[in-house]
């Protein structure tokens, strides 16, 4: 399969592109500057410039492509350049792609759409599935929104399948080394203070996992996906403990669902990949870490102060 990949150099799109080779496709990356992807064939393109889009569709004519590009990271930017640089460059890359009769389309959300970490904020449910209810509460979450609003509208006007899916707080194989992660701290820094993972409901997942799942998206029957979206995470939590122990102190707004998680089980329903695309996450923080730093990290956490507590002088 000949695919289009935007957001090519980015660090889960590094990823992408070197699982879709692997899988045997043929890859074009698409992106402002070009990353050095080895085995592809990388075009340094203004995702902005619709009549750019258009001629690299027009050129390369895929079977499929996936978007990736934009803003990733929520606040890194004014809201407003936020909201409307992702929701204008997935209207462009979708609606060039719908225009050339590109056969399969997939764009990348976020679980953010959901609203957690805004005050107030309750869970409907836990776990959480795709059927929960959108509130976004920042730009970033609500350009998701609206991109998966446009994936839904392509979807019933076009010819291809058009879908989407919300990766949770991705993680790339140098971050597992100890790189800095795209909040500024290390793996390692999460898994020790609980405060820093709940802001992210605990949920993660290995960019190579993520990458995969879009490889299993490709290869899926049309009816399986079109117009469909999944939520892809770890199947755990990043937390050295349940998170049934650390929810009342740390995500409060989870409630007392959250009591019923066992185990490592995390918050984000990963099911419905797993049933529909035979998808499953193949790394978790336990096997991507040494031995030696789960036990440094597992000593640290356990010494960690929860809100409510002080030491005693």
């Amino acid at each position: 399969m000949h695919v289009v990949v935007t957001g090519a150099s980015g660090r889960l799109g590094r990823s992408v592109c070197a699982a879709l080779v692997a899988a045997g496709h043929l890859v074009v990356g698409a992106d402002r500057t070009l990353g050095g992807l080895d085995g592809i064939d990388e075009r340094a393109i203004d995702l902005a410039d619709d009549r750019a889009v258009q001629r690299l569709l027009d050129e390369v004519r895929p079977d499929a492509l996936v978007h990736l590009a934009g803003i990733a990271v929520p606040f890194s930017a004014p809201e407003r350049d936020i909201l409307l640089t992702n929701t204008s460059l997935a209207h462009i890359v979708l609606a060039a792609a719908a225009r050339g009769g590109v056969a399969r389309v997939l764009a990348a959300s976020s679980p953010t759409v959901i609203g957690y970490g805004s005050p107030g904020w309750h869970a409907a449910s836990v776990p959480i599935d795709e059927r929960h209810a959108v509130a976004p509460t920042n730009a970033y979450a609500l350009s998701k929104v609206v991109i998966e609003d446009t994936v839904r509208m392509f979807s019933r006007t076009s010819n291809g399948a058009f879908g989407f899916f919300r990766p949770c707080y991705v993680v790339s194989p140098e971050e597992w080394a100890g790189a800095p992660t795209q909040q500024g701290h290390t793996i390692a820094e999460r898994l020790a203070d609980p405060a820093l993972a709940a802001v992210s409901l605990f949920n993660y997942v290995d960019a190579r996992d993520a990458a995969e799942f879009v490889a299993a998206w490709l290869a899926a029957p049309a009816a399986a996906i079109d117009g469909e979206g999944f939520f892809v995470g770890a199947a755990d939590s990043l937390a050295v403990r349940p998170v049934a122990e650390l929810w009342r102190d740390f995500a409060p707004g989870l409630g007392e669902a959250a009591e019923l998680l066992t185990g490592t089980q995390p918050v984000f329903d990963i099911g419905k990949a797993q049933r529909r695309l035979g998808w499953r996450p193949a790394r978790s923080w336990r096997t991507e870490l040494d031995a030696a730093s789960v036990a440094s990290e597992a000593s640290v956490a356990a010494s960690v102060i929860r809100p409510h507590e002080t030491r005693a002088s």
